[in-house]
């Protein structure tokens, strides 16, 4: 463990906040983000997790870096986990499920740090469903931090659902493909069969006597006293509406979208210059970028298809192309024969790191080719660029089904069963949303929402929000108004 916990700050108006994320960087990067801006009203932060993803996560800025100290639990070792891999993004996706139960055992180190800070406040994850037992033992108030949108949250129903499902609550992959009874009005938030088959095991349990899925979900919210998610009354009310009302009276209480900052100054990085500089010799608006963000990796047949799409298309791309996820992942995916040589000057593919806030906010980008994650989502509307989707694993396929039925993105299109998609699809696709005419309107309405996914002025009502219940709520027990009220306005 690493430097001595600060002690509460309750006597002097400000709190000792504890944040616990599950190992990947999709959840870790949020989690930073939220006590950066809790940071900035003057509340200490302590971040626990393992060495190493403390050790990548980026440098804070200046002016909130003595708030938060982060705190390094080493990862306890486990049967077929291989040595030092600490995150999701160091391991192929059927091997997650062994990095699962090395961080359960993060329970004792987690507990023993928790009683010597006597934090006023832990926020945890959907992952460590044990987090909120352990603080209600040591009278810490605790609240579970969603990192998925309203609607997402909303669609697997109430906590006892999850822990105990009704004889009608869904069971067979078909079930998920249609919105649940508790959504009263239309909508087609739901999964596509291909998408709940790739995530069933999920659902299901990880094998091997491992906890499922909707366990850890429905335990955590149980046992919190209040659920934070990364959802805005601007953007969804009618969501937020709903998942108070399933939860009350837990108070559910939404901590904006987050946009991105930059954490790093790249201007002198090599790599970027010369990013920049092919960027710069590009069109305004004619680029399509292409990312999968830190735990999508597509099969060597949807890469050939991704690549022969976007060759066929004939717009320029910058493509950010994981291979590998991790030394463990054997399946290394190739690009086609040729691919690079016959697009060299149009495309830029990288391997390796890519400033993806930089790109996405030079003048050149246009769209994005997205897996719909809700960060890269949110860092691609803050910038006003097309989403074309293309989505992979857990929650993305209900937050593509938001951005279409909003008009917000545009899915390629796919086999219903197996998820495949051929090559004229993806170029089809991008050229739509990219330049044709029948696509401005979600080129037109990118822009639109821009003001409403990058506003810093509202982003801070909704921090000031949260902290207003976390100082008026006293540890383990005062009852509060359920703050899903749409009534309660942030906006303003």
């Amino acid at each position: 463990m690493e430097s001595t916990p600060p002690s509460t700050m309750s006597e002097t108006g400000k709190l000792h906040i504890v944040m616990f994320p599950w190992l990947a960087f999709g959840h870790m990067l949020p989690f930073l983000e939220v006590s950066r801006l809790i940071a900035q009203k003057g509340h200490k932060i302590s971040f626990v997790s393992t060495p190493r993803n403390i050790d990548r996560l980026p440098k804070l800025p200046p002016n909130v870096a003595p708030l938060i100290n982060f705190v390094k639990l080493p990862l306890p070792h486990v049967e077929n986990l291989p040595e030092n891999a600490e995150s999701t993004s160091d391991l192929p996706y059927h091997m997650v499920k062994y990095l699962k139960r090395a961080y359960d055992l993060l329970q004792q180190p987690l507990t023993s740090f928790l009683e010597a800070a006597s934090p006023d406040w832990v926020i945890y994850d959907m992952i460590p469903y044990w987090v909120g037992a352990i603080a209600a033992k040591l009278h810490i108030s605790s609240a579970l931090f969603c990192i998925f949108i309203a609607s997402s949250m909303t669609y697997f129903g109430p906590a006892s659902f999850l822990l105990e499902p009704p004889n009608d609550y869904p069971k067979k992959p078909e079930d998920f493909t249609v919105p649940p009874k508790w959504v009263p009005f239309k909508s087609t938030v739901a999964f596509r069969l291909f998408e709940i088959m790739r995530l069933f095991d999920e659902v299901e349990g990880d094998g091997e006597g491992g906890v499922p899925g909707v366990h850890r979900v429905g335990k955590g919210i149980e046992d919190c006293d209040v659920m934070i998610l990364r959802s805005s009354y601007e953007f969804e009310p009618e969501w937020l509406r709903i998942l108070g009302d399933i939860h009350r009276p837990k108070p559910v209480i939404p901590v904006g979208q987050l946009p991105a900052i930059s954490y790093h100054d790249d201007d002198e990085d090599p790599a970027w210059r010369e990013m920049k500089k092919w960027l710069d010799e590009q069109s305004k608006g004619s680029v399509v970028y292409v990312a999968y963000g830190s735990e999508a990796k597509p099969s060597q047949a949807e890469l050939t298809e991704i690549a022969l799409g976007l060759e066929l298309s004939e717009l320029p791309f910058f493509w950010v192309l994981r291979k590998r996820r991790g030394m463990a992942d054997t399946e290394v995916i190739e690009l086609p024969e040729g691919f690079e040589e016959r697009t060299r000057g149009r495309g830029w593919v990288c391997t390796g790191w890519a400033p993806q806030f930089k790109i996405l906010s030079h003048d050149s980008v246009g769209g994005f080719l997205t897996h719909s994650g809700w960060s890269s989502v949110v860092e691609g509307i803050q910038f006003g660029r097309a989403l074309i989707l293309l989505t992979f694993l857990a929650e993305q396929g209900l937050n593509a089904r938001v951005l279409e039925e909003k008009r917000m993105g545009y899915s390629i299109p796919r086999d219903e069963r197996d998820g495949s998609f051929m090559s004229d699809s993806v170029a089809e696709s991008l050229r739509l949303v990219m330049v044709e005419e029948g696509g401005k309107i979600f080129r037109d309405k990118a822009k639109e929402m821009r003001g409403l996914f990058g506003d810093r002025n509202t982003q801070d009502k909704y921090v000031d929000n949260l902290l207003a219940h976390f100082q008026s709520h006293e540890k383990r027990g005062t009852q509060g108004g359920n703050l899903s009220d749409p009534n309660v306005d942030v906006s303003e």
